[in-house]
């Protein structure tokens, strides 16, 4: 884990820096590095903040604050809170993905473009893999493409039941595919 620890107002003492970044190795168990951690503990008079943000190996972030009188106390609720989490992110992903009533199996094709100055009227079949649509809402669509990094994401709509695409746009930005029912 790449852990970044910054001192405001106050004196940086090893045991704080091996006490914090001890609490906040626990979140190892539930995701594989990389994983940077950036910690900020600041004082006042009477009290005392912790600042974290954690960003996971697929780009998701994760953020907690705390202030109590005490800065080992803060450090303990925090690293509690950024547990929690992370805990109930991947047990969403872990039920996502062992849920198997109602999933539906979709082909995913990448093929390639005819080159200009060839007389191939069709384009290639490069790669082919088949890939299972889960029903799940759209939030939980968006939380799933941030963990799993992914570009686009396909599952069932738990709202209307239909096929739906949610796709990375520019920025913060996500597209919605959806797919409706031929009518004849």
């Amino acid at each position: 884990m790449q852990f970044s620890l910054t001192f405001r107002h106050m004196d940086a003492t090893e045991a704080l820096k091996n006490y914090t970044e001890e609490r906040l190795q626990r979140i190892k168990k539930y995701f594989p590095d990389p994983i940077s951690c950036n910690v900020v503990l600041s004082a006042s008079p009477l009290r005392h903040r912790v600042d974290v943000t954690l960003k996971l190996h697929n780009g998701f972030q994760v953020a907690g604050h705390e202030t109590t009188e005490n800065m080992y106390s803060s450090i303990d609720l925090v690293a509690a809170k950024i547990e929690r989490q992370v805990r109930k992110y991947k047990d969403k992903l872990r039920n996502h993905k062992g849920r198997d009533g109602g999933r539906m199996p979709v082909t995913h094709s990448v093929v390639t473009e005819p080159a200009e100055d060839t007389t191939e009227p069709a384009s290639a079949l490069v790669k082919r893999e088949q890939i299972h649509a889960d029903p799940m809402t759209v939030t939980d669509a968006i939380m799933q493409i941030n963990l799993l990094h992914k570009d686009f994401f396909v599952f069932l709509n738990d709202d209307n039941g239909q096929l739906s695409v949610l796709y990375r746009r520019e920025g913060d930005e996500f597209g919605l595919i959806e797919a409706g029912v031929a009518k004849h």
